[in-house]
């Protein structure tokens, strides 16, 4: 039997590790409990299997060491109950009479490994602490699996606007195919929350969804974190390193900024499109992948095609599926919804600050409407949004400058509320003065203000 201090060096960290010991025989369960507490685990016990089960139930446990056979409910039993657990223990199964058959069966039910008895403490401990690893390990990968889940970007798109609407039956029709898929539009539009939507709503949603911009590395080193590059492939290379390319076989990746590639990478990015081939830099072995690639550009590709600065050849392969994203100034009805998003239900938005937001002409997009409104939250007192509040490039714009019907871009109504709120705060709240700079009467003004709420 080893000492408890030999044990304590390869179980240094199990202090924080819960230990369940259950079996009918005492003097084993007792002295196993005494060895194991000494080399820093925190040990429970238990007689037979419904006290095991009432332990499990109030508090949690990493490990288990069950026997099998006890009366009433035998460790089987207690096997299975806790397998049905959330995050359930590793467990590690005795048995006096142990067979084959009794091994087979434990593992397939869940256990971590089966020991017959007699058993050595030495045995048990080495076991315990492969067992306590693997637990740990699984851990750390449910953490790191919910810190990428909390800090990926939401996916989650709303729009009520007719060009919306044909945005999601686009990601729907989309998201079924394996084919190559072309997003455009400018800037803040979205593009990458579309990627992301058709990945989640693909047959690929379990696999990688891996994600590069093009505009934000140097070409060498963009075509290295594309197709990867073996050792001495160039200054720096002091070890061979898989390219994006192969870290997403079998999933997505989407390319952002694509347009901005060079005329060097856009050929071998056709070749991957063409047949899954390519080449890590420095390399002359090529190596089949299967991905299926989703790029966006805020670029006009067709006319860069015209003047020969995109390969014609590359922008018809990927845009065998294209989404093309409407701008903010496009579907201002959805401006409100945005808002719901952006801000919680405690806060309240004056009717003049909703008038200024869905007649302005956002060229910065919804990213710029989101980051107008977190500053207005900064600023604002009392949870409620005030002119004074927006940024002033938005609350100064010119009339000129503004959205006018004709495009399409606001109807009549949203500007004559705008003009009237803008005179009306212009003039102090002066109603005397509003209607005069209006040019209407004070009867006409008070009919205005309570229709668009404004007093």
């Amino acid at each position: 039997m080893p000492s408890p201090a030999a044990s304590q060096k390869s179980l240094s960290s199990s202090s924080t590790i819960g230990l369940l010991i259950v079996d009918d025989e005492s003097d084993f369960r007792e002295s196993a409990a005494r060895y194991f507490s000494k080399t820093g685990f925190r040990v429970d016990q238990a007689e037979d299997g419904e006290e095991a089960l009432n332990l499990t139930t109030n508090k949690r446990f990493d490990v288990v060491v069950l026997d099998i056979h006890m009366p009433n409910v035998d460790g089987i039993q207690v096997l299975d109950e806790l397998m049905t657990r959330q995050w359930p223990p590793k467990v590690i199964m005795l048995s006096g009479g142990g067979t084959i058959a009794d091994a087979v069966e434990c593992i397939k039910k869940g256990a971590y490994d089966f020991l017959t008895k007699p058993t050595k403490l030495d045995d048990l401990a080495r076991m315990l602490k492969r067992a306590c690893e693997t637990q740990e390990l699984e851990k750390e990968n449910r953490q790191l699996r919910e810190i990428v889940k909390r800090q990926a970007p939401d996916s989650h798109m709303i729009g009520e606007s007719p060009a919306m609407q044909e945005v999601f039956r686009l990601i729907e029709k989309t998201a079924g195919s394996d084919k190559p898929v072309l997003i455009q539009g400018e800037s803040g539009t979205g593009k990458e929350l579309v990627a992301r939507a058709i990945h989640q709503c693909s047959p690929l949603a379990n696999k990688p969804l891996v994600v590069i911009n093009c505009a934000a590395l140097a070409e060498q080193l963009l075509e290295s974190e594309l197709f990867g590059h073996e050792k001495g492939a160039f200054t720096g290379a002091i070890a061979a390193k898989p390219g994006l390319f192969e870290i997403a076989d079998g999933g997505t990746l989407f390319i952002d900024e694509f347009g901005e590639m060079s005329g060097g990478l856009q050929a071998k990015l056709l070749r991957v499109l063409e047949d899954g081939s390519m080449r890590r830099v420095g390399s002359v072995n090529e190596r089949k992948v299967k991905v299926r690639v989703i790029a966006a550009t805020n670029r006009d590709l067709e006319q860069d095609v015209r003047d020969k600065t995109f390969r014609e050849d590359l922008f018809y392969r990927i845009n065998v599926l294209g989404v093309e994203l409407p701008p903010l100034r496009k579907r201002a009805g959805d401006i409100k919804l945005l808002l719901a998003k952006f801000c919680e239900e405690e806060w309240v938005i004056d009717d003049d600050v909703m008038a200024v937001l869905q007649a302005y002409s956002w060229p910065g997009n919804v990213r710029q409407l989101q980051n107008a409104i977190e500053r207005a939250k900064v600023l604002a007192e009392e949870d409620r949004i005030v002119l004074k509040n927006l940024p002033p490039a938005i609350v100064n714009v010119q009339p000129d400058q503004l959205r006018i019907a004709i495009d399409n871009q606001a109807d009549l109504e949203t500007l004559n509320r705008l003009h009237v709120t803008k005179t009306y705060q212009q003039c102090h709240k002066n109603k005397t003065k509003t209607a005069q700079a209006l040019g209407i009467s004070r009867r006409s003004l008070y009919r205005l203000l309570e229709k668009f709420e404004l007093d």
